[in-house]
């Protein structure tokens, strides 16, 4: 692979709590060139009405750890999910501000010339990410 080929990345979030794309949550990206080097932030988007980034920033030559950070807080202050009517959900339990994780972050190694699609699969108890195509 050449080296002055960048990789690239996309996302979208799924609300398996709801069966349908997360709409208006907060995604930034992140990228450094290596392990010990500082983030640097490349800029954000919000997820369209499919749960979708389309216009993350791209990635500077030399990245090789990028990080994705999802603001999901607010999305599920506007979009609250009642514990009780989900099978086997803590209903009575409290995270304190209503919300158990109100941000995710994923971090992940990149390859010149590979695109990276990182879908986030989340409901009001858990998330789960994979490396897309």
């Amino acid at each position: 692979m050449s080296t002055d080929t960048t990789a690239s990345v996309s996302t979208h979030i799924l609300d398996t709590s709801a069966g349908r794309p997360a709409e208006g949550v907060t995604v930034r990206l992140f990228a450094r060139a290596g392990r010990q080097t500082a983030w640097q932030e490349l800029g954000g988007s919000a997820t369209d009405a499919d749960g979708r980034c389309k216009d993350l920033p791209a990635l500077p030559e030399g990245t090789t750890r990028v990080r994705l950070d999802f603001e999901v807080e607010p999305y599920f202050l506007k979009n609250p999910k009642k514990a009780e009517a989900q099978q086997d959900a803590p209903a009575h339990r409290d995270s304190g501000t209503g919300v158990f994780f109100p941000e995710v972050t994923v971090t992940f190694a990149v390859t010149a010339g590979e695109h990276y699609h990182v879908p986030l699969l989340l409901n009001p108890f858990g998330y789960s990410v994979y490396r897309g195509s």
